[in-house]
């Protein structure tokens, strides 16, 4: 199925979008796929950065962390969509087709929690440390992942109608072009809808809301005080936007024999639950020095105290010699008297 896209807003007309980037014989490789393998890759070189600059967390420990922490995440991810939609499954085989679509971010980050705890207490590494660096390249990942879904026509809003709460943005809020809205720049034309309309761009909205944490979070980061503080600050921050933006979407998943979307009750849970733990150590730590600037003032003293130590032998040393030579001519003068 293709997708048509247009960008009324920004003065950009039809685009017909095809999931399949390029075939290799009957291989078909999707964009999606490939955007996702990008975004994983940009988490792992941001955790790789972050840990050598930061964290002082060895090469050797980020591959394998990578490498663990990327496998379960992906299952976690794929497993949580589809033990949350089975009625959509008709075998072993379309459960496992990752390619068609079909990840939940939250099996994702349980899936790639456990995989980071496996290897910290494996490697005898702090976890909540490897925590603060990993979550930062998650958002990010997130935030370029969403235009998987993008390609693949899902994970868009409801239409924005004359009856929607949304419509006065439609004449209140009109672009300078008068071609469209600053709101509704993403027009969707879906087979199975058979109609043009505006929709909301949720994926879009994610994307911005995961690049403005990123953001904000790295400028944060060399303030933190405690080892677990930027992993609370991910979860609390991701939570509350996806709570609101999930609230949009056409295609969330629901909790049996409700109507509470699943992915609304998880953000809240985490928004909740990180955001106290946040509260209750920020007054705990309130008066603590930054990491950052604690380990600096802590390996100052030592950087210095190997300098004396090293001036101190530098200086014995050439005090020893001086006295060698001395004694040498002390020794040659007195010979010399003697032979007198």
């Amino acid at each position: 199925m293709k997708t048509n896209v247009s960008f009324p807003g920004l003065g950009i007309g039809e685009i017909e979008l095809s999931k399949v980037a390029f075939s290799l014989g009957s291989i078909e490789v999707r964009w999606y796929g490939i955007i996702i393998t990008m975004g994983i890759v940009l988490a792992f070189l941001y955790a790789f950065w972050r840990g050598k600059r930061n964290e002082g967390v060895k090469s050797d420990d980020i591959i394998d962390i990578g490498i663990v922490t990327v496998l379960l995440g992906v299952i976690g991810a794929r497993l949580y969509y589809v033990l949350t939609s089975l009625e959509q499954y008709d075998g072993f085989l379309d459960a496992i087709a990752i390619w068609e679509g079909g990840l939940g971010i939250y099996g994702g980050i349980i899936g790639g929690c456990i995989g980071i705890l496996i290897v910290c207490a494996w490697k005898k590494l702090c976890w909540r440390k490897l925590f603060d660096m990993i979550c930062p390249g998650v958002m990010i990942a997130q935030a370029l992942g969403r235009w998987g879904n993008f390609f693949n026509g899902e994970a868009h809003g409801y239409a924005i109608g004359e009856t929607t709460r949304f419509y006065f943005f439609n004449s209140e809020f009109s672009l300078p072009s008068g071609e469209g809205t600053l709101f509704h720049t993403l027009r969707m034309g879906l087979e199975k809808f058979g109609t043009w309309a505006y929709y909301h761009p949720t994926f879009l909205y994610e994307s911005v809301w995961n690049v403005i944490g990123f953001i904000l979070i790295n400028i944060f980061y060399k303030h933190k005080k405690f080892h677990g503080q930027i992993a609370l600050m991910y979860f609390a921050w991701y939570g509350f936007g996806r709570m609101f933006i999930e609230g949009l979407r056409t295609d969330s998943l629901y909790i049996p024999g409700t109507t509470l979307r699943i992915s609304q009750c998880v953000g809240l849970a985490c928004f909740l639950i990180a955001g106290a733990l946040l509260l209750i150590f920020s007054i705990k730590y309130r008066g603590r020095t930054p990491i950052c600037q604690a380990e600096a003032a802590a390996a100052a003293p030592v950087a210095e105290e190997t300098t004396e130590e090293w001036k101190h032998e530098e200086t014995t040393l050439f005090g020893k010699t001086l006295d060698k030579i001395l004694r040498k001519g002390k020794e040659k003068n007195e010979e010399d008297e003697e032979n007198e």
